[in-house]
């Protein structure tokens, strides 16, 4: 465990630096969405810095790097591009703003490293797989990878689809049921933590490996009970009314699955 602890140490050097720079920017811009892209950033970053920093097998090191670079990468750009540039700042740093006044400024360096902290804390598959000396592909290595990829695919898709919604101004004040929303509420959470089950598994093969799952079940957790669903369908209900209602009468919440017929 001694490379593993060593491995997840810089990542929190990194990340607590990066999170300060991001804190130090949203003080100016007074956007403090821009956490969101951080913290897939760092997570993603922190994927590199152990595929290049690990010692285990250079293949797995290679595919993980890949991997979360792919990842990270991906998803901070989409959060820039769809919640920051030229945007205002999102309905629930508003709100975490106006609770936090006036120690606002504070309050918000503490959740930006604690956010630093949660990236270290995924990244504990990553330090494991590049810890792991089996050569690649081991027992579930092919597994993980196509897990991770399917992840990407989906929520690559699932986005695309929203945005292109909400570009079309038939949907304004609707809810979208085109491609994978038809199946799920929240295609896009299904598929991330499909991926997160990958990154949990390309551990597996080294010693303490089993630890790696608790990666994917964190994430589990905040979607389906702390940032991910409830914050999100309470907006949509506050803002789609009736039409969201009927979504949830027919959708399933989570894992896709064919629409109920409405009673």
């Amino acid at each position: 465990m001694g490379e593993v602890l060593r491995l997840l140490g810089l990542g929190w050097a990194l990340a607590a630096l990066v999170m300060l720079a991001l804190w130090l920017l949203q003080r100016r811009t007074g956007n403090a969405g821009v956490v969101d892209v951080g913290w897939a950033g760092v997570t993603g970053a922190l994927a590199v810095l152990c595929a290049v920093m690990g010692d285990g097998d250079p293949t797995r090191r290679l595919v993980l790097g890949l991997l979360g670079a792919a990842w990270g990468g991906r998803l901070a750009w989409h959060l820039l591009r769809d919640r920051v540039l030229g945007r205002p700042e999102e309905g629930r740093y508003v709100t975490l703003r106006r609770q936090w006044s006036p120690h606002a400024d504070r309050a918000f360096f503490v959740f930006y490293q604690a956010q630093a902290l949660a990236a270290v804390a995924l990244s504990l598959p990553f330090a494991l797989a590049a810890s792991a000396n089996v050569r690649f592909p081991g027992p579930g290595d092919l597994v993980a990878a196509i897990l991770v990829v399917i992840g990407v695919v989906g929520e690559t898709v699932a986005d695309r689809q929203l945005a292109a919604f909400k570009r079309d101004p038939a949907g304004r004040g609707r809810t979208c049921r085109r491609g994978l929303w038809r199946y799920s509420r929240h295609p896009n959470y299904f598929f991330e933590w499909i991926l997160w089950c990958g990154f949990g598994c390309l551990g597996l093969t080294g010693p303490w490996g089993w630890t790696g799952l608790l990666a994917p079940a964190i994430i589990l957790y905040s979607i389906l009970c702390v940032t991910g669903i409830p914050p999100t369908e309470a907006q949509a209900l506050a803002t789609r009314g009736e039409d969201y209602r009927r979504y949830q009468r027919t959708t399933s919440p989570f894992i896709p699955w064919p629409p109920r017929k409405e009673s």
